[in-house]
């Protein structure tokens, strides 16, 4: 397929409520969308880089520099026939997984068009439902957290990821399930804590967690590895995982137990198919974690998420949950089971709808061979 011509549009969003974790709120949540036309075709793809270097040193401001001056001229023009030879093209450009990881998502988009097949079914997924969560950030206090938590619950989420820090942890988690006893629920702390606080960490196997995810440092292995064999609650490594050799590394020394899977950490949907190969070869379950996507992004984490592997509840929320008006349709929702719809349409499955596209859009830059 020959790249004729490649889009970006950087684009804000104003969340339906403000998102906190234990290093960064949001309330509005900036993002690129990536446009690649080839034979007529326009596949989309989101750059996850946010506002600030807070969850990865990628930014709008770094990732839009780094499309635009080296990804694209690297692919625009050329013939290129698969995810492969994409990611080839892009290997002297060190780092920058979120810019490399939206461009490769529009070309996985426009390739499943041109074989007019749904990108789950390119990627190999084999479920036409995937399981939900949801994730719940930091609240002013916990009468809110557990009002918040009983409004999910009623919505259907199967199960419940909360945001941790030190000083909101212990007795949040302990009211939490006092008040809910059965949910599956599970913590993420975005490398608050480090190995000098692992007594403390040891009181999170009260509360029979699913998970605790990334506690320490977020380039951290051998820490991980150290607080995992003093913890009965499975580790879950987000941040310390951007590669597949990542991946291995950390099954090998014992880091986690389960691995989040982000196509954008990681720089695309190749490598995060990969790593979910890797997991299912070693029966290590996986989940995909979210970035606040907009549908574009949302529609390829569902393809992903369809893959065997992910065994496991994922970040992939209802659009209403983050949107008043996402810019594709039809909206992703949330079933009576607590499951999201595979699209199985042509390419990711939705509609992007332009006029919603152009009034988000805070910049725009069209790029021809």
């Amino acid at each position: 397929m020959r790249l004729e011509a490649i889009e970006l549009h950087h684009v804000e969003m104003d969340l339906v409520e403000p998102f906190e974790t234990s290093g960064w709120r949001e309330t509005t949540r900036p993002c690129i969308i990536i446009a690649i036309h080839s034979e007529g075709l326009t596949g989309y793809g989101e750059c996850v880089a946010g506002a600030g270097p807070w969850y990865s040193y990628e930014t709008v401001g770094t990732a839009w520099h780094v499309l635009k001056d080296f990804c694209i001229p690297a692919v625009l023009g050329q013939d290129i026939s698969s995810a492969e030879e994409l990611q080839a093209r892009l290997k002297p450009i060190r780092g920058h997984p979120m810019a490399k990881a939206g461009l490769e998502a529009a070309f996985w988009d426009v390739l499943a068009q041109a074989q007019n097949v749904s990108l789950a079914k390119l990627l190999g997924g084999t479920k036409d439902r995937i399981e939900s969560g949801i994730s719940i950030g930091i609240q002013k206090d916990i009468p809110t957290l557990l009002s918040v938590i009983e409004q999910r619950r009623a919505q259907g989420y199967k199960r419940i990821k909360l945001k941790v820090k030190p000083g909101w942890d212990i007795e949040v988690l302990r009211a939490v399930r006092q008040r809910f006893s059965d949910i599956a629920l599970m913590a993420d702390a975005n490398a608050a804590y480090t190995i000098a606080d692992l007594p403390h960490l040891k009181q999170f196997d009260k509360f029979n967690l699913l998970m605790l995810e990334q506690p320490l440092d977020y380039d951290d292995l051998i820490d991980h590895a150290i607080l995992q064999q003093e913890l009965k609650t499975p580790i879950c490594l987000d941040e310390s995982i951007k590669t597949p050799e990542d991946a291995r590394k950390a099954l090998d020394i014992g880091a986690c137990k389960i691995i989040n899977i982000k196509p954008g950490r990681v720089g695309g949907l190749l490598n995060a198919k990969k790593i979910h190969d890797l997991c299912l070869s070693r029966g290590v379950p996986v989940w995909c974690g979210g970035m606040l996507e907009t549908g574009i992004g949302r529609a390829a984490n569902v393809a992903l998420a369809s893959l065997p592997g992910f065994a496991l509840p994922n970040d992939i929320s209802a659009s209403a949950r983050y949107w008043r008006e996402d810019i594709i349709e039809p909206p992703f929702v949330l079933e009576r089971d607590g499951t999201i719809r595979v699209p199985t349409g042509p390419g990711l499955g939705v509609r992007v709808v332009p006029e919603r596209l152009e009034r988000v859009t805070r910049q725009r830059q069209l790029f021809h061979a």
